[in-house]
């Protein structure tokens, strides 16, 4: 039988799971991890922790608390396992995050996120299946994190173009999150680890309509489109792009490499969302980095429309 204090659960693939407690507070719970994406270990804590605090912020969330999930070699060195879970820490610190404890294995290879809880209001949280036909499209990072990733492991990447992807996984969403709540937001996720077009899909799917994307006002880090044109291209793409391909009606012809990044896994990417065009185009006035993308359409042959 359905648990009626349930609000969001899996059914339409969205960013995290939402219970009500009382009439006018709700949970938000969201479990994240992953092995090392950067070389110092304390930046990747930190990453670690934006990428898991980001589900929360992407339902219109405020974090609370935390627990720590971890896998590391028995034998390897513990003065990186400090340094990972220092990171972690002080990011969650930086999003007013308590840390509570946590779970930790011996493994041989590492592993490292946070099982996060937040609260939020139960009538007011973002679900992905909110999107309305007229709605515009914002999105608040660029892409390419997973191409750059994968460039710096094949010794490709330039150490300024890996600076700039590091900075962006860990900008957290909460400036993003907090500044769309002044505005009527329909719809909203954050684009993560199945690409813009994987993510993209699901909001569209959940909203029973298609989601047109100017590909050309897509923005994309330093130094992507090139590494991409070179290559570098993560298993994670490839996979994203044959899951998710088939739900894309390529409106024109599109350069390969920048249709890859459209696939690319993100980690701690940014939140794609759907509200009225006047507050669109406000949101993008008041929140740095924010910029449009497209538009929300009645539900046409594909998912996602490229043009």
């Amino acid at each position: 039988m359905p648990n009626e204090n349930v609000l969001l659960g899996f059914d339409t693939s969205d960013d995290a799971g939402v219970y009500k407690l009382t009439e006018s507070l709700a949970l938000v719970q969201t479990v994240d991890f992953f092995t090392p994406i950067v070389d110092d270990p304390y930046t990747f804590g930190a990453i670690a922790a934006a990428n898991s605090l980001s589900d929360v912020y992407a339902m219109g969330g405020r974090p609370v608390s935390a627990l720590t999930i971890l896998a590391y070699p028995a034998k390897r060195n513990l003065e990186d396992l400090s340094r990972i879970l220092q990171g972690g820490l002080e990011k969650m610190r930086e999003a007013g995050c308590a840390v509570l404890g946590g779970h930790s294995i011996a493994d041989d290879e590492i592993k490292f996120g946070y099982a996060v809880t937040g609260t939020v209001h139960p009538k007011r949280f973002k679900p992905n299946a909110g999107a309305a036909p007229g709605d515009a499209l914002v999105f608040t990072k660029r892409l390419g994190t997973g191409v750059i990733s994968t460039a710096l492991k094949r010794g490709l990447a330039a150490e300024a173009d890996v600076q700039s992807a590091i900075d962006s996984m860990l900008t957290l969403n909460r400036a993003a999150c907090e500044r769309m709540l002044e505005f009527d937001v329909h719809g909203c996720t954050d684009v993560t680890g199945f690409g813009f077009i994987g993510h993209a899909r699901e909001m569209a799917l959940g909203s029973g309509a298609t989601l047109e994307i100017e590909v050309d006002t897509i923005r994309f880090l330093p130094g992507a489109v090139d590494y991409a044109r070179a290559g570098a291209i993560p298993g994670g793409l490839r996979n994203n792009k044959e899951f998710a391909s088939s739900a894309v009606e390529l409106a024109r012809k599109i350069p390969e490499e920048t249709e890859n990044l459209l696939y690319d896994p993100q980690t701690s990417g940014g939140l794609l969302i759907a509200l009225p065009e006047t507050d669109a185009a406000e949101l993008v006035a008041r929140l740095e980095g924010a910029y449009r993308v497209g538009s929300v359409l009645e539900r046409g042959p594909k998912a996602i429309r490229l043009r």
